[in-house]
């Protein structure tokens, strides 16, 4: 398992983490999402051979948010 944190930009109220964390908890091979407002952070534990950083970020892109690696 990887653990790797995204800076994610564009979240300003709870309704955007809960669109965060589905976007990510939805893509097999993620274990763990947990997703921080003030910090503007999305903490994810995920299986390398199932699914890859890029694509993590995508999905946070597709959410309608911007991220990068920490």
């Amino acid at each position: 398992m990887t653990k790797t944190i995204f800076e994610v930009a564009g979240m300003n109220c709870m309704h955007c983490v809960g669109k965060v964390e589905s976007a990510l908890t939805d893509q097999a091979g993620v274990e763990k999402v947990k997703v921080n407002l003030k910090k503007g952070e999305a903490k994810v534990k995920y299986d390398e051979s199932a699914v890859t950083a890029n694509q993590l970020i995508e999905n946070i892109k597709t959410a309608g948010y911007t991220a990068t690696p920490k």
